[in-house]
């Protein structure tokens, strides 16, 4: 069995909120595991999506610059 403190830290390193952290610990000393797996892994995707939005925002700045950059030598 993991220590709560470490499970703590490594849920406020991944950016948990206090309800989250609550909530999964409570699940966890309750042994039901499988739900703060499900709770994870959803936290997880919500990551990933933010992830997916912030890269596609950095595609547009990249194709933006590179057209600047490509008037600048027209010029």
């Amino acid at each position: 069995m993991k220590k709560m403190e470490d499970i703590i830290q490594n849920l406020k390193d991944a950016g948990c909120s206090e309800r989250q952290m609550k909530d999964i610990c409570r699940m966890y000393e309750a042994g039901r595991i499988q739900d703060v797996i499900r709770s994870l892994r959803c936290y997880r995707c919500h990551l990933m999506d933010q992830l997916h939005e912030s890269q596609s925002k950095v595609d547009c700045l990249d194709f933006l610059v590179y057209q600047m950059e490509k008037e600048r030598k027209i010029r």
